[in-house]
């Protein structure tokens, strides 16, 4: 069992929505009008602001620590299945597309939309109303594209994913609060090897 809930808050008595299957760490923060679906991870220090707008996380997502996301009033923040999102990314009232991937520190402003299999370079800026299309890669402040995706970058993204969808098991299964130990125990652990879910 996980250790505790994270901070969910109700607000106008709309209440965060989150799928059973899913880790969301107890220092992540969900407000208001927030639908996250299966399989998620939600890292610690994660903010999702659903208090003037909408935003669903798809099946298989992933957030990591410190993202923040949040939208402006009537609209939705939308993130499709196996979208992946680096640490300490900022989404504004933007569309994510199926198993595409935001950078370390990106940041997508408002009604940009990152296209299906597209990826954000890490600490890029989408500029408002940018579109990513398909299956490409943009970096750059502001960003621009850069070049398409290959397969093999595409297929390292895909596992990327995979590992944080295996991180929500473990952390679901194993996850614990503990006191931190004095020394390293003699025949330390290692962390387990990735393996691909079925």
């Amino acid at each position: 069992m996980p250790p505790s809930f994270p901070q969910v808050y109700a607000l106008d008595g709309i209440t965060p929505v989150i799928d059973p299957s899913c880790y969301v760490h107890p220092a992540a923060v969900l407000i208001g009008d927030v639908i996250v679906g299966p399989g998620c991870y939600i890292g610690p220090g994660a903010c999702l602001r659903g208090d003037f707008g909408r935003l669903i996380v798809g099946k298989g997502s992933n957030i990591q620590d410190n993202v923040v996301i949040h939208t402006d009033p009537g609209w939705d923040t939308l993130l499709e299945d196996d979208s992946h999102i680096g640490h300490s990314a900022v989404l504004h009232c933007c569309f994510v597309r199926r198993n595409a991937l935001v950078g370390i520190g990106a940041v997508v402003m408002d009604r940009a939309e990152i296209g299906e299999e597209a990826m954000v370079g890490a600490k890029s800026f989408i500029k408002a109303d940018f579109k990513v299309p398909p299956r490409t890669l943009v970096t750059g402040i502001p960003a621009r594209i850069v070049g398409e995706i290959s397969p093999e970058r595409l297929a390292r993204k895909t596992q990327g994913t995979q590992e944080y969808q295996h991180l929500t098991i473990r952390c679901l299964t194993s996850m614990q609060a503990a006191p931190p130990l004095s020394a390293p125990e003699s025949e330390r652990k290692r962390m387990p090897p990735f393996r691909h879910i079925k």
